[in-house]
C-alpha cells in the first residue's frame, strides 16, 4: 500500500507525503482561492522588493534603522513565499498532498522566517532605544560592524530554533498523513503523534515560547523606557517625531505575537478548519503583505526614495525606447 494515502493505522509510522486541508471540492472556487493567493502573493513581494529597492538605491536611507527594515522585507518575502506558491499551485491542480521533504523543508523555512523577524523586530526596538534615549551615543552604538552583528544573530538564532523545532517535530512517529491545514504547520503535526509528546517535542516548546516571551518583555521595557523619555521632550513637535518611527515598529510587534499566540491557541485546540486557516491567514500572511504599509503610510523618507526610484525607472523606459528606436 502507498504511504502518500490516508491511513490511520498505528502501522502507519513513516508517511512519503501528507495531504493537507483542501479548500474547495468546487473547480470556480479552488479557481477563486488560486487568483486570491496570486494577488496576495504580489501585492506582499512587490511592496517587499520596493523597500528593499529604495534603501538600496537612496543613500539618504543607509542608516541602521532601515537596514533593519530592508531585512525584515528579505524576511517578510520568504515567509510568504514558503506558503503562498505551495498554497496557489495545490488550489488549481485540486491537490492535497506536499511531499515528505517538502513539509520539512516548509517548516523549517517557515520558523526560520518568522523567528528571525521577530528576532529582528527585538533589534529594531533597540535601535529606537538607542536613538532616542541617547541620542548622542547613537552613532559609536549602531556603527555598520554593529547593525551587520546584531542582524546576523537575528537570523543565526532563526536557524537554532529552526533546526530545533523541525527536528523535534519530525522525530515524532506519526498514525496519520491528514494535516488540518493548508501547509505543514507544527501544532497540526503534533496532533498526528501516535504517542503524545515526549521531553524532546516539549523541551522545544518551552524554549521558543521562553524565547518569544524573553523578546516580548525586553520589548515592553524598551518602549516603556522610550515613552518616559518621549514625554520629557519639552516640545509636541519633538514628541511627534520621536514617536513617528516608534509606532509602526510597535504596530508591527503587536501585529506578529497576537496574531501568532491566537494561531498557534487556536492550532492546539479542536478549532473549525476555517477558523483555523483564518488564523493561520493572520500571523504568517497579513504581517508580511501590511508590513511595507505600516512602515512607509507616514514615512516621508521612504515616500521620498520610491518617488525618486520610480522617476529614475521611468526614465530609463524612456531612454531605451528612444536608443531602440
Amino acid at each position: 500500500m502507498k504511504m502518500g494515502i490516508e491511513d490511520t493505522n498505528s502501522s502507519f509510522t513513516s508517511p512519503t507525503e501528507f495531504l493537507l486541508l483542501e479548500f474547495s471540492n468546487i473547480r470556480s472556487l479552488r479557481i477563486l482561492h488560486f487568483f486570491g493567493f496570486l494577488a496576495l502573493y504580489l501585492i506582499a513581494v512587490i511592496a517587499n522588493l520596493l523597500i528593499i529597492m529604495a534603501v538600496s538605491f537612496d543613500y539618504h536611507l543607509h542608516t541602521p534603522m532601515y537596514f533593519f527594515l530592508m531585512n525584515l522585507a528579505v524576511l517578510d518575502i520568504g515567509t510568504v513565499s514558503v506558503l503562498v506558491p505551495k498554497a496557489m499551485v495545490n488550489s488549481l491542480m485540486q491537490s492535497r498532498t506536499i511531499s515528505y521533504s517538502g513539509c520539512v523543508a516548509q517548516i523549517f523555512l517557515l520558523v526560520f522566517f518568522i523567528g528571525s523577524d521577530f528576532a529582528l523586530l527585538t533589534v529594531m526596538a533597540h535601535d529606537r532605544y538607542v536613538a532616542i534615549c541617547s541620542p548622542l551615543q547613537y552613532e559609536t552604538t549602531m556603527h555598520k560592524g554593529a547593525c551587520i552583528q546584531m542582524v546576523a544573530t537575528a537570523w543565526f538564532s532563526g536557524v537554532l530554533n529552526s533546526s530545533l523545532n523541525t527536528g523535534s517535530t519530525f522525530a515524532i512517529t506519526f498514525c496519520s498523513n491528514v494535516v488540518n491545514q493548508f501547509f505543514c504547520e507544527i501544532p497540526q503535526l503534533f496532533k498526528l503523534s501516535c504517542s503524545g509528546l515526549f521531553f524532546v517535542q516539549i523541551g522545544a516548546i518551552v524554549l521558543t515560547c521562553g524565547i518569544v516571551l524573553g523578546c516580548f518583555i525586553f520589548i515592553t521595557l524598551t518602549y516603556v523606557k522610550i515613552f518616559a523619555t518621549v514625554l520629557k521632550i519639552p516640545s509636541v513637535q519633538g514628541q511627534k517625531k520621536a514617536l513617528s518611527t516608534c509606532i509602526p515598529h510597535l504596530t508591527v510587534v503587536f501585529l506578529l505575537v497576537f496574531s501568532g499566540i491566537f494561531a498557534y491557541g487556536s492550532s492546539a485546540t479542536d478549532t473549525s478548519s476555517d477558523l483555523g486557516i483564518v488564523f493561520a491567514f493572520f500571523y504568517a500572511i497579513l504581517p508580511p503583505l501590511l508590513n511595507p504599509f505600516i512602515y512607509t503610510m507616514r514615512n516621508k523618507e521612504i515616500k521620498t526614495a520610491l518617488l525618486k526610484l520610480f522617476t529614475m525607472m521611468h526614465f530609463s523606459k524612456i531612454i531605451s525606447c528612444r536608443v531602440i528606436l
